[in-house]
């Protein structure tokens, strides 16, 4: 009888600890499950944010070449209305890539949530147990910063600057005076550049490399600025609202479009106005200096600054650029040098299995 009893009281403590087990293992199944989901959520958006950043610079190098067709060749209006053509599937690629990072934010949002969830669900399930507190979870990896911190007014100046660019090519006829064509077709590609350039910048998706030349290359120019009466505030590397604000100002004086992009003409304008003032002379003026030196030190033959000062050294790291071009070392930027770097481009950019294509050095 005792025995029946004892058994029948054991039964039922066990049916109540079992239940109240029961609960906290599908608690702590949930939480299991829940940081799985998380995890990989957050690989999702790191391949996703990878993607974006890829085909972001591969745009911005699509805009970068299309700015060089202009300025160093000599197009036909023809050429500037059908270029853009080429940027046509690129930049579907870069849209696409950038709602695709937009979904999987979303994702991971959605999973963090749900973590948090399943552990103060397993905390209630253990409290009902009379259990002690489950230790708190292993915290997540640092999430990608990218779809979490890009400011809106960075994506808009981006799609304002993509419907700029579409304006601007729509603009352009067979009547369009082809200097004109080009200015206004150049002036609204460098101004998108810019503006990816900055959304790339703002979600990390540029090395620190490119970050710094950008910074020394922007200071180069705000000095050209400074020195020709358009800008006074700090030389601080920062493309913001008073850099902008002062080509701007350049660009209106020299009737340009006030896009507030250092593009090639506004550059152009620039070197006339410090020439007049007697200041930088036309090779030695400080933004297309920094452009050398930002050029030769992609190319591996500069490790100095990116500042704009033409120096003994420059002079020298030019003149053995010139020497792998395989052309006369002059340590001038002449018309021999240019056509043999566009040679050499061209050759890198050739597909490999063209039987023609010569091996690049």
């Amino acid at each position: 009888m005792w025995v029946i009893v004892i058994a029948t009281m054991l039964a039922v403590a066990g049916c109540g600890g079992g239940d109240g087990g029961g609960q906290v293992r599908l608690a702590e199944k949930r939480l299991a499950d829940k940081q799985q989901a998380l995890t990989e959520a957050q690989a999702e958006l790191a391949g996703r944010v990878d993607a974006f950043c890829r085909t972001s610079a591969g745009y911005v190098t699509a805009l970068d070449r299309y700015g060089d067709l202009i300025n160093e060749t000599a197009p036909t209006v023809g050429d500037v209305k059908d270029a853009g053509a080429e940027l046509t599937e690129p930049r579907a690629e870069v849209v696409s890539g950038a709602e695709q990072v937009a979904a999987a934010r979303q994702e991971l949002a959605t999973a963090e949530k749900e973590l948090a969830e399943a552990t103060e669900s397993l905390a209630a399930a253990r409290a009902g147990a009379s259990l002690s507190p489950a230790p708190p979870p292993s915290p997540p990896s640092a999430s990608p910063s990218v779809a979490a911190t890009l400011p809106a007014a960075t994506v808009n100046r981006v799609k304002q600057a993509d419907a700029d660019f579409t304006a601007a090519q729509a603009g352009i006829t067979d009547q369009t005076p082809l200097r004109q064509a080009s200015e206004r077709f150049n002036a609204a590609a460098v101004a998108l550049e810019m503006s990816w350039l900055r959304l790339l910048s703002d979600g990390g998706c540029l090395s620190e490399e490119q970050e710094g030349a950008a910074r020394d290359y922007t200071e180069a120019v705000q000095r050209s600025l400074a020195e020709a009466g358009y800008y006074d505030d700090e030389v601080d590397g920062v493309y913001g609202p008073s850099t902008v604000a002062a080509v701007q100002d350049l660009q209106k004086a020299n009737d340009l479009p006030e896009t507030g992009a250092f593009d090639k003409a506004t550059g152009a304008a620039l070197e006339a106005e410090l020439r007049a003032k007697g200041g930088a002379a036309a090779g030695d003026a400080i933004a297309s200096t920094a452009a050398l030196q930002q050029t030769l030190k992609l190319a591996g033959f500069w490790t100095g600054p990116v500042d704009g000062a033409w120096t003994p050294e420059l002079t020298e790291a030019l003149k053995s650029f010139q020497k792998a071009l395989d052309v006369e070392p002059t340590g001038t930027v002449d018309a021999a040098t240019i056509a043999a770097f566009e040679r050499a481009m061209a050759q890198r950019s050739a597909p490999p299995a063209t039987p023609s294509a010569s091996p690049s050095g």
